[in-house]
């Protein structure tokens, strides 16, 4: 029984730290499965390529939320609203949370965007929230054509089953490169990888080399604020974890990064970040 005692102890005080530090325990939902998760992701890129959020009414449960941009609003009011010609969707798959983040690239110079969306499902398996990271014209480093031609050269297979890191692994080096921005020590606990790419907006640090990096930019001047409100979605099958978050060093702007690690190092990041309307500025 003493066994049992500690064990309980221990995983309650795991519990009470994460929610301490901002990190709330992925719910397990009831009714969770691949297929559904499937064809959530699926009605929701269907109702952007429209602009027709009632699209979603047979996936949504009711009283479901809508967020753009850190903001809870109508869904028919944000880019939701808006038919977009889809020329990019990736999507990743949360079996623990149930929920899915779903990469769109829109790159028609006439109403260009790049989406990153996360979709979280309720117990009995309906869609609660989704909730947008919608940058376009004006949003950091923003160019849909070019970020569509850096995608679509970067090679996003399903990661072999004995290959996969751990779902704790996958979300501490995401965890860790967002932390690097209020702690420098953080940047010692990233698991670099070479090569790794990232595409930041339109800006992109690979160049088709072995030791290609994603290092360059990393700060040097480190501020207090801690990129909060972190919602997770964390896919093992990919390697791979979208944060969404406020960017507090950049305007305490809406910020989407994703990442993907292959054999425990860092391969792969893509960030989007909006500025509320404004132009982006450091």
């Amino acid at each position: 029984m003493g066994y049992i005692r500690i064990t309980l102890l221990a995983t309650l005080f795991v519990d009470v730290a994460q929610i301490a530090l901002g990190h709330p325990l992925a719910p397990q939902a009831a009714d969770c499965s691949r297929s559904l998760l499937v064809d959530a992701a699926d009605a929701y890129v269907a109702a952007q390529t429209a602009g027709n959020a009632s699209l979603l009414e047979r996936v949504v449960a009711n009283g479901w939320e809508y967020e753009e941009n850190n903001k809870r609003g109508d869904a028919r009011e944000g880019v939701l609203g808006k038919t977009l010609k889809i020329d990019h969707r990736r999507t990743l798959f949360d079996m623990v949370a149930c929920a899915t983040y779903t990469e769109i690239i829109a790159a028609d110079p006439s109403n260009p965007y790049v989406i990153g969306t996360q979709i979280r499902h309720g117990d009995d398996g309906r869609v609660t929230l989704i909730d947008t990271i919608a940058s376009t014209t004006n949003s950091w480093l923003f160019d849909a054509k070019k970020t569509l031609g850096y995608v679509l050269e970067e090679k996003w297979d399903p990661i072999p089953e004995a290959k996969r890191d751990e779902r704790s692994v996958i979300r501490a080096a995401g965890d860790a490169y967002l932390n690097m921005w209020s702690n420098a020590a953080a940047a010692n606990a990233v698991p670099w990888g070479t090569p790794c790419t990232r595409l930041e907006g339109s800006a992109y640090t690979g160049k088709g080399r072995p030791d290609d990096s994603c290092r360059a930019g990393i700060p040097s001047n480190h501020s207090q604020a801690p990129n909060t409100r972190r919602r997770y979605v964390i896919d093992e099958s990919m390697g791979s974890v979208s944060i969404l978050c406020v960017w507090e060093h950049m305007m305490m702007a809406a910020d989407s990064h994703e990442f993907r690690l292959e054999g425990g190092k860092l391969r792969y990041v893509h960030t989007m970040t909006e500025c509320g309307g404004r132009r982006c500025t450091l």
